[in-house]
């Protein structure tokens, strides 16, 4: 994986009221490994790409340490749809795991901030930092995921214009290509499905 640290997100993520969560963070990215990925992909219905399969494994593992999954940010009954959820949260620290359209990544960027910021509505949760995991421009091509998914390097031109909106420390992680196999895009009546095709020498 690879990470960029905006507003000083490692040296808060390194101190010791939130070095335990991102430990948690790290063993579960890490703990997905290629086999996992390849038998929990086969076990979904069919699809293009590995982001639904990668979603749900790091679900499994982080719900497994006791983070929350979909947590709302704001107490109010009108903000309390899946716009304003985060993906999972636990004591200090929110995540966001993007693999959506490029044009959303405003939006998950800014989501960590509402969390983590004081608000005019009442807030649900209160975090300090931020995380955001994303597919690097070679786990996007490997995983055959869609060319409008916003990557790891897309999210890193929104951080320096994004600024001064983006007080909150937020730590990018991008994850890598499988190492094992990757995913070859086969169509089949109109649709594009997603089929794994195993390295050699693995």
């Amino acid at each position: 994986m690879v990470q960029f640290s905006h507003q000083h997100a490692i040296e808060v993520l390194e101190t010791s009221r939130c070095k335990p969560l991102l430990d948690e963070v790290i063993e579960a990215i890490s703990g997905v490994t290629d086999d996992n990925v390849i038998h929990k992909f086969a076990s979904l219905p069919p699809a293009k790409s590995i982001s639904r399969a990668i979603n749900d494994l790091l679900k499994e593992r982080l719900v497994e340490k006791g983070w929350l999954a979909e947590s709302p940010i704001f107490q109010a009954r009108g903000y309390r749809g899946k716009k304003w959820r985060l993906d999972f949260a636990k004591d200090k620290v929110s995540i966001e795991v993007a693999f959506n359209h490029g044009e959303a990544i405003p939006w998950n960027l800014l989501k960590p901030v509402m969390a983590s910021q004081l608000n005019h509505i009442e807030k649900a949760v209160q975090t300090e930092v931020g995380v955001v995991i994303c597919a690097t421009k070679a786990m996007k091509t490997a995983g055959n995921f869609d060319s409008a998914v916003g990557e790891f390097e897309k999210f890193l031109t929104y951080l320096l214009p994004m600024q001064a909106v983006l007080p909150t420390p937020i730590l990018l992680i991008g994850l890598d290509a499988p190492h094992s196999f990757h995913v070859k895009g086969v169509k089949e009546g109109g649709r594009e499905f997603g089929s794994v095709v195993r390295h050699e020498n693995y």
